[in-house]
């Protein structure tokens, strides 16, 4: 029994010596696993926290960007509005400048002119006597006619004393001026020409009056309607009434100068009638100042004068 007891007792002994150990053990085991725990804790707090102030920085430093381009449009907006501002100061003021500009202007005007009632002079004053501006010269007068008609399309043709009717003369049918064709081409003394007539109404009607002047510059002489330019029985059938283009050349009306021709030969009168005849400018009821060519007629001294143009030249 006693050893018996003895063993009971070692037994006890033991277990309770295991129970020592295992609870010494248990006691250490929870400590590493609560030293385990608490360093797991410790890093995911450790991690945690890391990863949020990664993603934080980030949207900071976004918000810092778009308040800094805010803060610079803002920036803008306000010198912009500035310098607009200034402007319209700058072109009020400019106004406000021409203004009184302006009323000084006619401040200064109004004190140059003389007031309409001046003062009376004081008794004992001595007017001075002030000479007049002298003024120019007027211009001479220049004879016109308000009924001048410049005609561009005018078929001019000429009749010398061999192809006069009858031939070999200068006899007109409505003279004016002249008992027979002649003229020097002045105002004064106008060359006689032939116009178109007409017979159909049994009398003699010419196409323009007898006694209208006509310049041609071309010829640079004046013209008096004294002589009519087509025979037979219907004149008005003939291209001096009719006068519109004439052989193609878009002319409205046809007048015949006389350019006399007895001091040339028969061929060289032909001659000049032909460098005269064209469509050339005419002048009707023309003024006074237009240049003449010197020379008695269109043929004078031998020669045929003409070629000038239809520029009109006056004096």
């Amino acid at each position: 029994m006693r050893r018996n007891s003895l063993l009971s007792a070692g037994l006890l002994s033991v277990l309770l010596a295991t129970s020592a150990c295992g609870a010494a053990t248990g006691t250490q085991n929870s400590s590493a696993q609560s030293s385990a725990s608490a360093g797991a804790v410790e890093a995911n707090a450790s991690t945690g926290p890391g990863n949020a102030s990664g993603e934080v920085g980030t949207s900071q430093r976004a918000a810092a960007e778009k308040a800094k381009l805010a803060a610079a449009a803002a920036k803008k907006a306000k010198t912009d509005e500035i310098a607009k501002a200034a402007a319209a100061k700058k072109k009020a003021d400019a106004a406000k400048k021409a203004e009184a500009a302006a009323a000084a202007a006619a401040a200064r005007k109004d004190a140059a002119t003389p007031s309409a009632s001046p003062e009376a002079p004081a008794p004992d004053a001595v007017p001075v006597a002030v000479p007049a501006d002298p003024k120019p010269a007027p211009a001479p007068a220049v004879p016109s006619s308000s009924s001048e008609r410049v005609v561009t399309t005018a078929f001019t043709s000429a009749y010398t004393w061999y192809d006069n009717t009858p031939a070999g003369s200068a006899a007109i049918s409505h003279p004016i001026l002249h008992k027979t064709a002649g003229g020097t081409g002045t105002y004064n003394d106008p060359i006689t020409i032939a116009v178109g007539h007409s017979l159909a109404t049994g009398k003699d009607v010419l196409d323009f009056p007898a006694g209208t002047r006509i310049y041609l510059p071309d010829v640079r002489r004046y013209f008096i309607v004294e002589d009519t330019c087509g025979d037979g029985d219907e004149p008005q059938g003939g291209p001096c009434h009719q006068g519109v283009n004439v052989f193609g050349t878009n002319s409205t009306i046809w007048i015949d100068m006389w350019i006399g021709g007895q001091s040339l030969s028969s061929q060289a009168a032909d001659n000049c009638a032909s460098k005269v005849t064209d469509v050339h400018t005419a002048v009707f009821n023309p003024a006074s100042n237009y240049v003449v060519a010197p020379g008695a007629g269109v043929v004078h001294d031998g020669k045929c004068d003409a070629g000038y143009g239809n520029t009109l030249v006056k004096q």
